[in-house]
């Protein structure tokens, strides 16, 4: 059972967690924050807790999007949900063997890595079993935001499971003593974070 307490960090997935999933998407037109993304993740800087994004890309691999264009969607990520404290991101598929790709959890031990913090620390946020499985294999903590698109079992196999992000981010924070000065805007620009020139792929 892990300690309730303020994280290290909180690694989200991109896709069905903070943006609506639209398959292989390349257009920045198209993103669209999930409700209460804004808010958790305000809440969660108000308090100091470093912010990442763990997501799978395998469009890239499959040719379906150039990493231009995966740049351009995660450009327009940070436009309407703020700077990330790290961008931790796998453009394989899964025949490419490697050891990033969740449910591996190669993408959460790098991201760790980035913030200097242990992935016991962490606390990873996604909507399917993969997460959870990458949370579970990294030692960290995981919790389930399901969507219309996450199997029953996968709800059933999940270690903790929040009905939005809003009730995850409340568990998160749920014995931090304060949540800090007024964060300056959800979109106050890459100074706060690593900024879209640090993305790291593998």
């Amino acid at each position: 059972m892990f300690e309730q307490r303020r994280p290290g960090a909180v690694l989200f997935d991109r896709d069905g967690t903070l943006i609506r999933d639209v398959p292989y998407n390349g257009d920045p037109d198209r993103v669209q924050p999930m409700p209460g993304a804004v808010d958790a993740l305000v809440r969660l800087r108000r308090a100091d807790v470093p912010v990442a994004v763990v997501t799978n890309q395998s469009g890239v691999a499959r040719g379906l999007l150039t990493p231009d264009e995966m740049d351009q969607v995660n450009a327009k990520v940070e436009e309407l949900l703020g700077p990330f404290d790290a961008w931790a991101i796998c453009v394989h598929d899964d025949g490419d063997g490697c050891t990033c790709r969740k449910p591996a959890p190669g993408l959460l031990i790098r991201a760790a890595a980035v913030l200097d913090v242990s992935p016991r620390d962490c606390v990873v946020v996604g909507d399917i079993g993969r997460d959870m499985e990458a949370a579970r294999a990294a030692g960290a903590r995981g919790i389930l935001v399901p969507t219309r698109q996450t199997r029953w079992e996968e709800i059933q196999d999940a270690p903790e499971v929040a009905e939005d992000l809003t009730e995850a981010v409340d568990r998160v924070l749920k014995d931090a003593r304060h949540e800090g000065d007024a964060y300056q805007g959800a979109a106050a620009g890459p100074a706060l974070g690593t900024g879209v020139a640090d993305w790291s792929r593998w």
